[in-house]
């Protein structure tokens, strides 16, 4: 087991001997600091797991100690000695986060109890960030050399402060990446924002990010902190980049260089420190060739690239993920379905996915909803995906010999539905769900859509304008 850092800070240099004495024999490495500032800059060049400080010192008190690292390093317990006459003192650093106090003069096992609780809570801390770390990583599935690669660079750069651009279609899982990362890093107690740029109009793309001062716009009565606040000492996770506004690419340049900003009407400058992961599911090198997207922010962005196959790429994956779907939707749905007939699997294998792993999670949970069945079988699974075509466009020398089994309205009816389905699917997907959007621009009635969703196994999740 790893050996405990204590750092001990306080200004009576007898005092910071004896604890140290005390603390040593106990089994611990000891560091020693002669007030909060000094204990600031040992913090921020070596690992410490528990702090013990006196409440009075010059220059930076135990107070003003207690409230920085409790923005900066909110998982190091305090410990906060202080004199009879300040035990007041103490109980409001209790308040303000510390983890126990102890007052002078103090009993050698009374310290020793103390610190060893500290380093208790710090153990089952590392605990649950272990725990919440594996549940993040396993909630991505796959087995495929593609994404044994994904893995492999998500366990590398997890703890790093590098950018993360993690790029593929829509529906390949860029959400669950960036979560593994946060979750896999040091900022894990800190906050993990994520924000989808797509969605926001872009005359608020600004103060989304960087926030706004009161009376900065009609309708501002009141501040507001922007995402980059937010997430400061956390990770900020920015989906569908490509959708920000040329114009505003410049300042999240620069609030990303400078790690600097000011808020819309304000003038003050903010200082943060954020670990962005950035995502989309265009080819931002294509877009900087046209113009929509900025070579230096591209630049800045793509430090650490990752790139999800689509399901398509890993076909191999689909009985793992049909599996995984199964337990899941078996729990939240009170279903009892065992397992699934080989035809099914081949069936699934064959089929083209445009709409990736959320296409697959949707019609699992769909399938599951209905059936009273503990193995699923053809029967269960929508009626154009049992007369499908082959995932891949075949060859004209592979097509014709199908007229021998098939008539020729059965086979143009058959290539008609997978482009149906493929052209509603995009429908759906460019307005983010949005049934009578997508309507709309697939200049169909709304109940038509809906039929026809029914129909093909997309999910109508009534995603509407409100």
């Amino acid at each position: 087991m790893s050996v405990f850092h204590i750092l001990v800070v306080d200004d009576e240099s007898n005092l910071r001997k004896i604890l140290a004495t005390i603390l040593r024999k106990q089994g611990y490495e000891v560091s020693l600091a002669a007030h909060g500032e000094e204990a600031l800059a040992l913090v921020q060049k070596t690992k410490v797991d528990v702090i013990v400080t006196d409440l009075v010192m010059p220059r930076l008190g135990g107070m003003e100690l207690l409230k920085t690292l409790s923005q900066t390093h909110p998982e190091i317990p305090v410990i906060i000695i202080t004199a009879h006459g300040t035990v007041d003192s103490a109980v409001e650093a209790i308040k303000g986060g510390a983890f126990d106090y102890i007052t002078k003069p103090f009993e050698q096992a009374e310290i020793q109890s103390v610190v060893e609780k500290a380093t208790k809570t710090v153990q089952a801390n590392k605990k649950n960030v272990h725990a919440d770390w594996l549940r993040s990583r396993s909630a991505i599935i796959g087995n495929s050399p593609q994404m044994q690669e994904v893995f492999r660079l998500i366990d590398k750069v997890a703890n790093t402060p590098s950018t993360v651009l993690i790029t593929g279609e829509s529906g390949t899982g860029k959400e669950l990446v960036a979560t593994a990362l946060h979750q896999g890093s040091s900022r894990q107690p800190h906050p993990l924002i994520k924000i989808n740029c797509a969605a926001i109009p872009k005359d608020l793309m600004e103060s989304e990010l960087f926030g706004y001062e009161r009376g900065a716009f009609t309708g501002a009565v009141s501040s507001k902190p922007g995402r980059f606040e937010l997430a400061d000492g956390g990770t900020l996770f920015l989906d569908e980049i490509s959708e920000i506004p040329v114009e505003m690419q410049v300042k999240l340049l620069r609030a990303l260089q400078e790690c600097e900003f000011e808020r819309v009407g304000g003038i003050k400058t903010t200082r943060v420190d954020v670990r962005l992961v950035a995502a989309s599911n265009q080819n931002l090198e294509k877009e900087v060739e046209a113009g929509r997207f900025r070579k230096d922010l591209f630049y800045r962005l793509n430090v650490v690239p990752i790139h999800l196959p689509s399901l398509r790429e890993r076909k191999d994956d689909i009985p793992s993920l049909v599996n995984h779907f199964i337990e899941k939707y078996n729990h939240r749905l009170h279903k009892n379905v065992q397992s699934v007939e080989p035809e099914v699997l081949s069936m699934l294998q064959n089929w083209p996915w445009p709409g990736n792993i959320r296409e697959l999670e949707n019609l699992m949970e769909r399938v599951l909803v209905l059936t009273e069945a503990t193995q699923l079988g053809l029967a269960d699974f929508p009626e154009n995906m049992r007369s499908q075509t082959p995932a891949s466009p075949p060859e004209e020398s592979a097509f014709v010999p199908q007229l021998k089994d098939a008539s020729f309205k059965n086979i143009v009816r058959m290539k008609s539905a997978e482009v149906e389905r493929e052209l509603i699917a995009q429908a759906l997907e460019e307005t983010k769900g949005n049934v009578t959007r997508s309507a709309k621009l697939l200049q169909i009635s709304r109940k038509s859509l809906q039929t026809k969703m029914k129909e093909f196994g997309l999910r109508d999740e009534s995603n509407e304008d409100t």
